[in-house]
């Protein structure tokens, strides 16, 4: 019998029944919601008249809708306001545990799974939200889903889902200087385009991954999903197990060290066969940038936006349409061109790693004049943390200010919007038209390249600055 991938290996054991020529019932290990899609699922299970069915599997935080100044005060926007307001309502109501706004452990639901301990290898995760993808770093089976989903899950800890098919992408040699996780994650994706994932869960292995952090391999796993992927994972190592180590929810003691051997185990079969295998080389890997409208639409910083000959076909009406929406001209240099915000924050690069790569960048820099800076940190861990290793007087040397976390300008769902026809070098994960606030323009780059964009006013190769 041939050898299981990891993906099989998780999946079969969280199988509580087989619906044939259909999906599975599968178990769910933990259920992390936030206010914008839960409060239509409770408003379900409440009219059924029934109770969350296993509320301590269920964890809370408000995140894509709350301000990230003053969070002190009252939210001034009314829908935000009673989505928040629902959220500790529902939470109240049911026992599920919440880290509401102002709480030490409040943060973007992506950020705050993994730094609390909640997010452990082989388990199942969802969440009303595409990015849940992100704890796959940690070898999870972890996925999003829509709010009719959310009261399934609240209602049963399971969910009904047809099994994805398997898809490996290895990625071996060392990185050059100044080529991070998210380079890495956006040249896959300009390779094999916005739905080149489309029916698949990845799982990303080789050396490139392994030699990444955990805040690296979470970048990878979050966008998994923008190459239309139903999620990815990465085998867990002993980066994951020290990472793990003596957080809040991480198993303690001896319980720590059996995990640990439990978690050894996964992994993929040698024999194990994909139904689609991709290799890519570390080496050609260079710092990344969007110049179009999908986040399969990037180049290599120091290259040039495609030319019409090189696009294939089926795609041209796309490239041209989002050629005028950005303002730009196919075969343009990508070097050069002004800028007027900078964005460093989200569930995909809103860490302590990020901020750290950031203030690194531009010590004893200045921001340039024309540039708007946000950096938002992924959650008040990750804010605290930013204040006493010295990185938010760094940045307010340079010029910068701290925000308070929240998802912020990554959807614009708040009040972080950047205006009408203004260019944005954002660290988020899409830069759809509009995703940024109606008419805003949108580059996807890692923190170093927006940092080094921050100090010079226009989209510039960060390795020639370090």
């Amino acid at each position: 019998m041939a050898g299981k991938t990891l993906f099989d290996k998780i999946w079969d054991a969280h199988v509580v029944h087989e619906i044939e020529g259909g999906p599975s019932v599968l178990y769910i290990d933990k259920h992390l919601i936030h206010e914008v899609t839960s409060p239509q699922a409770f408003a379900g299970i409440d009219d059924r008249g029934i109770k969350v069915f296993r509320p301590q599997n269920t964890v809370a935080t408000p995140d894509h809708n709350v301000p990230t100044v003053d969070q002190h005060l009252p939210i001034k926007d009314q829908l935000s306001r009673f989505q928040v307001d629902k959220l500790t309502e529902n939470c109240e109501k049911h026992g599920v545990t919440l880290y509401g706004l102002n709480h030490p452990s409040q943060g973007i639901v992506h950020v705050i799974g993994p730094q609390l301990g909640i997010t452990q290898p082989g388990m199942t995760m969802v969440c009303g939200d595409s990015h849940t993808s992100t704890h796959g770093a940690f070898g999870s089976v972890a996925f999003g889903i829509g709010t009719s989903e959310v009261e399934m899950v609240l209602a049963t800890q399971c969910i009904l889902q047809p099994k994805p098919k398997r898809m490996r992408i290895n990625v071996e040699g060392e990185l050059s200087k100044g080529v991070t996780a998210k380079d890495i994650i956006l040249y896959i994706i300009s390779k094999i385009t916005a739905s080149g994932g489309t029916g698949y869960f990845i799982e990303f292995a080789g050396s490139a991954f392994r030699n990444l952090s955990m805040e690296g391999r979470m970048t990878v796993c979050n966008m998994s999903i923008e190459c239309g992927a139903r999620g990815g994972l990465i085998a867990p190592d002993e980066t994951t197990f020290e990472y793990i180590k003596g957080r809040a929810f991480a198993p303690k003691g001896d319980e720590f060290d059996q995990a640990v051997e439990r978690w050894k185990e996964l992994k993929t079969d040698a024999d194990a066969v994909f139904d689609r295998e991709l290799d890519f080389d570390a080496a050609d890997i260079e710092p990344m940038i969007t110049f179009g409208t999908n986040p399969g639409m990037g180049a290599k910083i120091s290259g040039n936006i495609p030319t019409e000959d090189e696009i294939e076909e089926n795609n041209l009406a796309t490239f041209r349409k989002s050629m005028e929406y950005m303002g730009f001209n196919a075969g343009d240099r990508l070097v050069g061109k002004d800028v007027d915000y900078v964005f460093v924050g989200s569930c995909t690069n809103g860490r302590i790693e990020d901020l750290r790569a950031v203030a690194e960048f531009v010590k004893g820099k200045k921001k340039a004049d024309n540039i708007t800076a946000w950096i938002v940190p992924g959650s008040k861990q990750v804010e605290k943390q930013a204040n006493e290793e010295g990185i938010t007087k760094t940045l307010e040397e340079a010029g910068f200010k701290l925000r308070q976390p929240g998802c912020s300008a990554c959807l614009a769902m708040n009040d972080d919007k950047i205006p009408a026809g203004k260019l944005s070098v954002s660290t988020s994960n899409r830069n759809f038209e509009g995703r940024q606030g109606p008419g805003a323009k949108t580059m996807l780059a890692s923190p170093l390249t927006a940092a080094a964009v921050a100090v010079t006013g226009k989209i510039v190769d960060p390795r020639t600055l370090l």
